[in-house]
């Protein structure tokens, strides 16, 4: 069984709150991430968005793309206009070997939103959720088709938030949508992850090792404080800060031959969270946890080199 660790940029900058880690240069978050011990990180706003300038500056750092969101309005667009939009980063992510796009869907989303709380995030019932299947489906198999698979990332916010939500939309999709498994906004959105995790672990691509503060997210007033107040909060953390489990998790995806990117995520304030120490913390753990389970960690560029 193999296994490689990623990490995503937002502990260093986050594209939703620009005051935290908005001046950043995108040296610093790579080369840390590259010094905490991981070989590949995925995308984010400071990065190029073409292949020819992004290829070389990842590979100065001997990193690779795991992966990288990309903001999806089908439940809201056409569906040739929305092959347009994703046209671009599709490309790139294909041409630098990335494992998935990480769809989110963002159509009426509150994630962003500072003024709008939790209790006001979108909702979709069965029969919406059927049609939006159909169509999220077709979107995923023309990705596919070009070479690039997608992996739907349920999240604080948006349609696709709770477990109830996870169950539907997989029941309503084919097999070309694949599911990103967020531990930590499973956990913030009050869902129960092993149960979760053992029922879709046949469609997971990709895994978000995220850890939350339930000191935090427990006493969030959902009625009025809103998702980015939870993140200033101090709502997310590395696995190992937090009061999450992830090996039971990691295990049950190694009991299924789960091999991929494990991706460490947690957008804290840097200045509270030193984004450095806290990958450090987050590698440890997870590589910690993927021995136990009994995994190989790769470095792909130790595998490119052979």
């Amino acid at each position: 069984m193999r296994a490689r660790l990623g990490i995503a940029p937002i502990a260093w900058t986050n594209d939703d709150l620009p005051e935290l880690g908005g001046n950043t240069p995108l040296e610093a978050c790579l080369s840390e991430a590259r010094a905490a011990g991981f070989s590949g990180i995925e995308t984010g706003g400071k990065f190029p968005d073409n292949a020819e300038e992004l290829g070389p500056i990842l590979a100065e750092h001997e990193l690779s793309i795991c992966g990288g969101w990309y903001s999806g309005t089908v439940l809201g667009n056409d569906l040739e206009a929305e092959k347009d939009r994703v046209w671009a980063q599709l490309a790139m992510f294909r041409e630098l070997n990335a494992p998935c796009l990480v769809y989110g869907e963002t159509t009426e989303t509150i994630q962003d939103k500072r003024k709008t709380p939790l209790h006001e995030r979108p909702r979709l019932d069965d029969d919406q959720m059927r049609i939006y299947g159909r169509h999220l489906t077709s979107f995923a198999e023309w990705c596919a088709e070009s070479g690039m698979p997608i992996a739907l990332h349920h999240h604080m916010g948006t349609v696709i938030e709770s477990e109830g939500d996870i169950d539907c939309i997989m029941n309503w999709t084919g097999e070309a949508v694949d599911l990103l498994f967020d531990v930590g906004h499973l956990a913030f959105a009050g869902g129960r992850i092993l149960p979760t995790l053992e029922r879709h672990v046949g469609r997971i691509a990709h895994f978000h090792a995220k850890d939350v503060r339930r000191t935090v997210t427990d006493q969030l007033d959902r009625n009025h404080e809103s998702f980015l107040d939870a993140v200033l909060k101090g709502a997310f953390t590395v696995p190992g800060d937090g009061d999450l489990d992830f090996l039971p998790c990691v295990k049950c995806l190694a009991d299924h031959g789960y091999e991929g990117w494990f991706v460490v995520e947690a957008e804290q304030d840097p200045v509270q969270a030193p984004p450095l120490e806290y990958a450090r913390i987050g590698f440890q753990t997870m590589q910690n946890h993927l021995l136990e389970a009994g995994y190989e960690i790769l470095d792909i560029h130790k595998i490119d080199s052979n």
